[in-house]
């Protein structure tokens, strides 16, 4: 498999590694004492608002290359999916097909006599 087949997976593993990088370096700050976080749920979601802020600008610097691959990846999933018909499209050609077929077979019944 190529290296372009995974960039979807790539890049939101390592934004979510450097998330979690981000809250733990806000966990141990806080534990030290540096964040003057309080304890309980609250001081967790604020260490998180914390991690997310601080990982969003360094996820979008160190991560632009895979950030372009997973671009170029989807944007050539979407042009694949242009070239091929719908399925509505699919299935109306399926139908005329069908018709078709049906009114051919009707054409030869009543062409042909009936034998009696």
């Amino acid at each position: 498999m190529s290296t372009k087949s995974h960039a979807t997976l790539r890049y939101s593993a390592l934004r979510a590694s450097i998330f979690v990088s981000c809250f733990v370096v806000a966990l141990v700050l806080a534990k030290v004492g540096v964040l003057p976080v309080t304890a309980g749920p609250s001081g967790v979601f604020l260490l998180m608002i914390i991690a997310g802020v601080v990982s969003a600008p360094i996820s979008y610097v160190v991560l632009s290359k895979q950030r372009d691959a997973m671009s170029e990846q989807i944007t050539e999933g979407l042009e694949k999916r242009k070239g091929k018909p719908s399925l509505a499209n699919r299935i109306a050609a399926q139908n005329a097909a069908e018709d078709a077929v049906d009114e051919a077979v009707r054409a030869d019944q009543a062409a042909a006599p009936k034998a009696s």
